[in-house]
């Protein structure tokens, strides 16, 4: 087997982020945005979507590609990074009497911050599939950009219900694919995740995700009560984003496995 080219790897890769972000125009333009019931339930979805990913996916790569300190150190200071990036924002702006804006704000910038990370990781296996061959670089972005889908619209969800203009969505989807082509690149260029901290850097964005779902998204599940005598509809869609992130997980593997 012959190794893919460079050429194929910036193709490859930035093909797998435009699919990602048609269908965030898609979803943004399709009138979800001024959907009540779209956006409440995106939160829960997304929850589900992002701890689902955390201990299913990315925890579990890194533990199988770096040494369990190293891992779990990483997701530790992951999760005090962002607590602190929070802090220190809330600082800055507590003499504003938009406080909770401004923690609205930092929450969604910090957000974005995460899942940014997380696509440059899918860029470090991209490139390092095409250093085995173009056929495994192929496979891999497929299997990457079909088990991102139900993370892509739980994340599109969360920054519609966060009330961020529709351009704004637009554009933090396209900074995700661009850091994805980016480290796609970089990893087939340095030869490599083995060149790469791949163990460290799937522990910080682990932490990150679980600060995110820990102290925004759940504390905003709780905030809206399920009525007496009724079915919580959040729970079941939690669970629903939690079995759509293992099941992408589980056929990803079959397909690369």
């Amino acid at each position: 087997m012959h190794q893919g080219t460079l050429t194929e790897v910036i193709f490859y890769s930035f093909l797998g982020g435009a699919v990602s972000l048609l269908a965030s125009i898609l979803i943004v333009k399709g009138g979800m945005r001024t959907s009540k019931g779209f956006t409440k339930l995106a939160i829960p979805f997304a929850a589900g979507a992002l701890l689902s990913a955390v201990f299913i996916d990315l925890l579990p790569e890194g533990l199988a590609s770096s040494e369990s300190n190293i891992v779990m150190t990483s997701a530790l200071v992951g999760f005090l990074l962002f607590f602190t990036m929070e802090r220190l924002s809330q600082w800055f702006h507590h003499h504003h009497e938009e406080d909770d804006e401004h923690h609205r704000s930092g929450s969604v910038n910090l957000f974005i911050l995460a899942n940014t990370l997380h696509n440059a990781l899918d860029g470090v296996a991209i490139g390092s599939a095409f250093l085995v061959s173009t056929k495994a670089g192929i496979i891999t972005t497929v299997v990457i950009a079909a088990h991102e889908i139900p993370h892509e619209i739980g994340d599109i969800g969360v920054l519609l219900a966060r009330k961020l203009s529709e351009l704004k969505v637009i554009l933090a989807n396209a900074l995700g694919a661009l850091a994805a082509v980016v480290l796609a690149v970089l990893s087939y260029v340095l030869g490599g995740e083995d060149k790469l901290p791949v163990g460290a850097l799937l522990g910080l964005s682990a932490g990150f995700l679980i600060y995110v779902a820990a102290s925004d998204l759940i504390p905003t599940i709780h905030k809206s009560k399920a009525k007496k005598g009724k079915i919580d509809l959040s729970l079941i869609v939690l669970i629903v984003g939690v079995l759509a992130v293992v099941l992408a997980v589980k056929l990803a593997d079959k397909v690369i496995g």
